[in-house]
């Protein structure tokens, strides 16, 4: 059920594989990968396979695949990553940079300095200490 995409959406290409991305999990129906403006390192986001700008566009049958790999996903992050917990969140319209149905995933450990939604963004070092948060994520989502 790979659905329809939209020509030029940056996260319709990551789940189709036509554009790099560093995938955490796929199905049919949605694809998580690392955000590429993370708020902390591991910084995930979900998305359902077809191309779907909004939330309230999003049909009752997609939310259910979509919000399970959220759940998935936010356990992985936590255990995968020693966080104390996770901030799951999703812009719809307004602040929402990419016009695609996504869910934000963010590890989060205490006294980490995030406050309300002045997020601060950090960058990884490099290529592979990116590639190592999403194979910490995706081996713990495969003991889940």
């Amino acid at each position: 059920m790979p659905g329809k995409q939209a020509t030029g959406c940056v996260f319709c290409q990551i789940a189709a594989g036509t554009l790099p991305g560093d995938v955490i999990w796929a199905d049919e129906r949605v694809v998580a990968f690392l955000d590429a403006r993370p708020v902390f390192k591991g910084h995930t986001l979900v998305v359902p396979r077809p191309h779907v700008a909004t939330f309230a566009a999003l049909s009752v049958e997609a939310l259910a695949p979509l919000f399970t790999a959220v759940q998935r996903v936010s356990r992985a992050v936590e255990s995968g990553l020693q966080a104390d917990g996770t901030f799951v969140a999703m812009n719809d319209k307004v602040s929402q940079s990419v016009p695609h149905v996504h869910v934000h995933v963010v590890p989060r450990r205490r006294k980490d300095g995030l406050r309300g939604f002045f997020w601060p963004r950090v960058r990884y070092q490099d290529a592979a200490e990116q590639s190592d948060y999403a194979a910490r994520i995706r081996a713990a989502l495969a003991d889940s």
